[in-house]
């Protein structure tokens, strides 16, 4: 096991986490993606891809599960990078048997989130809080099983929009959309 590159990347994401909590403790992220916090992803990312290069995506065997999470909540986090996240998916993906499967699943939907498509899990929620739009309502609880994610209650799954809503949710915010646009994202 790397200890070096574990103490890294649990260094990074308590850093990561610290920023966050003070942000929302002086309520600074309710409007958008706050300067301090952008940064710090963006920081976070460099090192994720330094580390990557070196041994592969950080799997539970190659820097333990504390660090294994620590490196998927980089990713998750590190939403100004379309291609590191896409990249880490697939590298997980290889990975599954070394890896949280949650965390495949909620990289998988934060993804098709940020290119504006449906997901599969129910694991990215609209700005009110109800679940994003999904590709399959009638297999969502399946999927979710098998990616050790609790099952949703029939009432939530009745409350997800349909997909041809997803192009109406994502209009609401022009600032988004040309972030997106802006960053990558397709």
């Amino acid at each position: 096991m790397n200890t070096k590159f574990s103490e890294e990347l649990i260094r990074l994401a308590m850093k990561d986490l610290q920023v966050r909590k003070r942000l929302l403790s002086e309520n600074k992220l309710s409007e958008g993606y706050h300067p301090e916090m952008e940064k710090i992803h963006k920081e976070n990312a460099r090192h994720l891809r330094y580390i990557i290069e070196q041994i592969g995506f950080p799997t539970i065997s190659k820097v333990g599960q504390e660090a294994s999470e620590a490196a998927w909540l980089i990713v998750q986090h590190s939403i100004s990078d379309p291609e590191l996240m896409k990249s880490s998916y697939q590298l997980m993906f290889e990975d599954q048997s070394d890896i949280n499967l949650k965390h495949l699943a909620f990289l998988f939907d934060r993804i098709q989130f940020f290119q504006g498509k449906p997901q599969k899990f129910g694991t990215q929620l609209n700005s009110d809080g109800s679940i994003y739009p999904v590709i399959n309502k009638d297999e969502i609880n399946e999927l979710r099983k098998k990616h050790l994610l609790p099952e949703l209650s029939q009432k939530e799954i009745d409350k997800i929009l349909p997909i041809e809503q997803i192009e109406s949710i994502e209009s609401q915010n022009p600032n988004y959309i040309a972030w997106r646009k802006k960053v990558g994202w397709k």
